[in-house]
């Protein structure tokens, strides 16, 4: 009796053993996206639903956001460990906030080309950035096109003290532009176009101006990580990042599988509306022939110092952006398993 008893007494300690054990390995990773759970959001969900993350001993939680600048701002917090944010909000952040404690850094790119775009409509007799002058631009005030306009207009040989702006909260902006009452708007492209569309408009009857197709270099959204969990959990970072690369392979590869993902997240999302988006996203900023060129997941160190410059600018920081403070390339994945690119 009294050695059965210490046989039950030993095996619950090894079980206790192997489940504390299994608990310390797997890592919680809080992430917040940029907006919410629309196409491009795949990338992430990809990973989660298919177990990539958990493979890797991650324990990973994704949640909606509204906005890039609010993404830096909650992981520089602590509120998030990584997070998707714009890569100019990060510039931005980092340079009027030289002295805070923890200043997230850039871990992985994914937007290779800014998204954003200028958007009228063919009626309105705008077809370049010339026509633009003088005439009324909308866009909420955060918006990353506008907040970048000037680098743009540089680049087109604009007068930006000429651009006459307009403000509105997100859900008025494409409204505003179809009703007429702007003449113009800035906005990712795989949104505003879409918003268009779903207002009526066709796709023929909008013109539109990539900010990468008018002498624009700027990059788009990456992959943060909070100075914090950088420094604490650099394994986690490097884990996280791969399997977010794996994911990546497969939602390139089989955009039509992985927007079931997104479905899954938010059922009330429109699924071919959002295999659309996914698939602008994929064409026009991820796998682009810059980033090709470069290498997904990566960046060139020229046009990153040529970005902070601009940035430092159009922005007006407190401090000059150094690009070198906000990039961190040591916890990318292999080359063989950064190659996700569809042949």
């Amino acid at each position: 009796m009294r050695s059965s008893r210490v046989l039950r007494w030993a095996t619950g300690l090894l079980i206790g053993a192997v489940a504390l054990t299994a608990t310390a390995q797997e890592t919680k990773v809080k992430f917040q996206l940029d907006w919410r759970f629309e196409g491009p959001a795949a990338l992430f969900l990809v990973a989660k639903s298919k177990g990539y993350f958990t493979q890797e001993k991650l324990d990973v939680t994704i949640d909606a956001g509204n906005g890039s600048g609010n993404a830096v701002n909650r992981v520089a917090s602590g509120s998030y460990d990584m997070g998707f944010a714009d890569l100019a909000a990060l510039m931005e952040f980092t340079a009027n906030n030289p002295t805070a404690p923890s200043k997230p850094v850039g871990v992985m790119m994914v937007y290779n080309d800014t998204p954003a775009a200028v958007f009228a409509l063919k009626k309105s007799g705008i077809k370049t950035p010339a026509d633009l002058s003088g005439k009324k631009l909308g866009a909420p005030v955060f918006d990353a096109g506008r907040r970048a306009y000037p680098i743009f207009a540089k680049a087109n040989q604009l007068d930006n003290t000429k651009a006459n702006w307009i403000s509105m909260d997100p859900p008025l902006r494409e409204t505003m532009l179809a009703r007429g009452d702007v003449d113009a708007i800035t906005g990712f492209y795989f949104t505003s176009l879409l918003n268009l569309n779903a207002r009526g408009i066709k796709d023929e009857d909008v013109v539109v101006m990539p900010f990468p197709n008018y002498g624009v270099k700027m990059y788009g959204n990456a992959i943060i990580a909070s100075d914090t969990f950088v420094k604490q959990k650099p394994e986690a970072v490097k884990a996280f990042l791969r399997a977010f690369a794996k994911a990546a392979r497969d939602v390139m590869a089989n955009p039509e599988e992985a927007i079931k993902s997104v479905k899954e997240r938010d059922g009330l999302v429109d699924e071919k509306l959002e295999l659309r988006r996914l698939k602008l996203a994929i064409a026009g900023s991820i796998a682009t022939a810059n980033a090709r060129a470069e290498g997904f997941g990566q960046i060139s160190a020229p046009r990153m110092s040529l970005m902070a410059s601009q940035v430092s600018d159009a922005y007006n920081t407190k401090t000059r952006v150094d690009p070198t403070a906000i990039w961190n390339a040591s916890f990318l994945p292999s080359k063989a398993e950064l190659n996700v690119f569809p042949k």
